[in-house]
C-alpha cells in the first residue's frame, strides 16, 4: 500500500511528537531487524505493481457499480408492469423460440419479482463464445421486451461483461490475464507489509492509528490518511487478493490441485439417465428438450413446468431459480441461485420422461472449503448479498485507489525518494532469514507470477547494486 522513503529527513520541521519519536531509544527486536526488509520489498512492489493495481482497482470500480447502472439501461428489458397471472414457462419458452428459430433453448431463468421478465437463454452463433443470447419475455402478456448477450453464472449483460473483461484481461485475452493475476498475487503482500509498517510506527495514542491526523499538507499528514485509510480496508484487500487468485491462470491451477487434495472440490449434482454415458452437470442444458411435454429424439417429456414442479415438491423452494434443459441422456436441472443471506443454492436433477428426482444436492452438504470457495468468489463479483456487497467492492476500490495515490504523492513529497539501503536481509539474523527464505519459495512457487516478478525485483537491484559499486570504483580510480 504504501510507495514510501524513509530515508531522507522531512524537508520542513517536524512536530514536537514526531521528534519525541524520533529521539526515543530503539530496543532490539524481532520487528527492527525484519522492518527494512520489509519496508524495502513494501517501497519497491509499491512502485512497481502499483500501476497494475490501479487499473485493476478504477475497473473493480467500475464493475461494482454496473449492477445498478445495467438496471437503469436494460430497465425495459429486465422490468414489466405487474399482471394478474403468469403464462406457463413452456409457452414463454416457445415464443422466444419462435422470435428466435435459429437458437438452442438451454436454459431458462423464471422472474424472481413480481415485476421481472423471464429470461430464456438460448446457444446461438451470432454471440460470442462462452455467451448466450437472453430472450426476455413478460411473463403475463408474452409480449417480447427485448434480446441480449448474457454472459456467465450472473447473467451479465452487455455493459457488466465489457466492465468484466476489462478488469479480467484489458480485453486482450489469456496474455491479458497476467496483469490481473500479478495485481492480485501482490496486493495481499503490499497489504500485510503496509500493515506491519503502520502498527511498527511509535504513536503517543491509539488513536492516531485509526483516525487521520489532521493539520497542514504535509508528508505525514499524507502518511497518516494513507496508514489509517489502508488498516480499515487491509481486511478486504485480502480477502480480495485472495478470491482473485481461484480462478487466476497459474495460481488458480494450483490451488484447484490444493482444494481438490483436502477434499474441499464443489460437489456436482448428477443429471444421467439410467443407461446414459457420463454424469455430472457441467454440460448440462446444451440440448434442446421439448418444453412442453411429449415425445422428444430423446425420448417422454413432461415438460419443463411440470420439471419444475418435481424440483419444488423436492426442496427446491426458492422463488430464485435456473432451469437447464435435457441434455441427451440427461435430465432437467432445476437449480436454486438466491445468493442472498441465508443462502439458497440446493439443486434437483429431474427425469424428463416421469417427473422422478434423479439427483438432490444441497448446500448445506458441500465440504466446508467448497463453501467457503463459492461465496468467496460471489463476494468478489458481487452478487453476494446483492447490493451491500456491490457497496463494499467498490469501497474497497476507491480505497486502494486513493492508497496508490498516496503512496505516490507521499514520493513526491519526499523527492528525490532514495529507495531503503541496499542490503536490508544482512540486518536479518540467519534463525529467522533461512525460514523466510523459505516460506518465500514456497509462495513463490506457488503464486507464480509472485515468485517470478519477485526474482525480477532481485535481479535488478543486484544490477543497480553492481552498477553503483563500479561508479564508486571508478571515481575513487580518477
Amino acid at each position: 500500500m504504501t510507495i514510501d522513503d524513509p530515508a531522507r529527513p522531512e524537508t520542513t520541521e517536524a512536530p514536537p511528537s514526531e521528534i519525541a519519536e524520533s529521539t526515543a531509544p530503539r530496543r532490539t527486536s524481532t520487528w527492527s531487524a525484519l522492518r527494512p526488509l520489509v519496508l524495502r520489498l513494501h517501497f519497491y512492489a509499491g512502485v512497481l505493481i502499483a500501476p497494475f493495481l490501479l487499473v485493476a482497482a478504477a475497473s473493480g470500480l467500475l464493475y461494482a457499480l454496473s449492477f445498478q447502472a445495467e438496471k437503469v439501461i436494460y430497465a425495459h428489458e429486465l422490468e414489466v408492469p405487474v399482471g394478474d397471472t403468469t403464462l406457463p414457462l413452456s409457452q414463454q419458452v416457445n415464443i422466444a423460440r419462435k422470435v428466435n428459430p435459429n437458437g438452442t433453448v438451454t436454459a431458462v431463468w423464471p422472474g424472481a419479482e413480481p415485476d421481472a421478465t423471464t429470461r430464456v437463454l438460448m446457444a446461438d452463433p451470432d454471440v460470442p463464445e462462452g455467451t448466450s443470447l437472453a430472450v426476455f419475455v413478460d411473463p403475463y402478456t408474452g409480449d417480447v421486451r427485448g434480446q441480449l448477450p448474457s454472459f456467465g453464472s450472473s447473467g451479465a449483460l452487455p455493459l457488466r461483461t465489457w466492465i468484466d473483461g476489462l478488469h479480467a484481461d484489458l480485453h486482450l485475452g489469456e496474455l491479458g490475464r497476467n496483469y490481473s493475476e500479478l495485481a492480485a498475487s501482490w496486493l495481499w503482500v503490499i497489504a500485510l507489509g503496509g500493515l506491519l509498517l503502520w502498527l511498527g510506527r511509535r504513536r503517543k495514542n491509539r488513536r492516531a492509528l485509526f483516525v487521520p491526523e489532521g493539520g497542514p499538507k504535509s508528508r505525514r499528514r499524507t502518511l497518516s490518511w494513507h496508514g489509517s485509510v489502508g488498516l480499515w480496508a487491509v481486511t478486504g484487500l485480502v480477502l480480495l487478493s485472495a478470491t482473485g487468485l481461484t480462478w487466476s491462470r497459474y495460481a488458480g491451477e494450483n490451488i484447484g490441485t490444493v482444494q481438490d487434495g483436502l477434499g474441499g472440490a464443489t460437489p456436482k449434482i448428477s443429471a444421467a439417465l439410467d443407461g446414459a454415458a457420463g454424469a455430472g452437470s457441467e454440460h448440462e442444458g446444451h440440448g434442446g428438450g421439448h418444453p412442453q411435454g411429449g415425445t422428444t429424439a430423446q425420448g417422454p417429456d413432461i415438460g419443463i413446468d411440470k420439471a419444475v414442479e418435481a424440483a419444488r415438491a423436492a426442496g427446491i423452494d426458492s422463488p430464485r431459480i435456473s432451469v437447464a434443459l435435457p441434455a441427451e441422456g440427461k435430465g432437467y436441472v432445476v437449480k436454486e441461485t438466491d445468493t442472498q443471506f441465508p443462502l439458497e443454492l440446493d439443486s434437483a436433477a429431474v427425469n424428463p420422461a416421469d417427473g422422478s428426482v434423479i439427483d438432490r444436492l444441497a448446500f448445506a452438504d458441500y465440504p466446508l472449503l467448497a463453501k467457503l470457495t463459492r461465496i468467496g468468489i460471489d463476494a468478489h463479483t458481487g452478487v453476494f448479498l446483492g447490493l451491500f456487497n456491490q457497496l463494499a467492492l467498490a469501497a474497497l476500490a476507491l480505497s486502494l485507489i486513493l492508497l496508490i495515490l498516496w503512496g505516490y504523492r507521499m514520493w513526491w513529497q519526499r523527492r528525490p525518494g532514495r529507495p531503503v539501503a541496499r542490503g536490508a536481509w544482512r540486518k536479518v539474523p540467519v534463525t529467522m532469514l533461512l525460514p523466510l527464505a523459505a516460506v518465500t519459495a514456497v509462495v513463490g512457487w506457488f503464486v507464480p507470477l509472485l515468485g517470478l516478478s519477485l526474482l525480477l525485483f532481485l535481479a535488478v537491484d543486484l544490477t543497480l547494486a553492481l552498477v553503483a559499486k563500479l561508479k564508486a570504483r571508478s571515481t575513487r580510480t580518477t
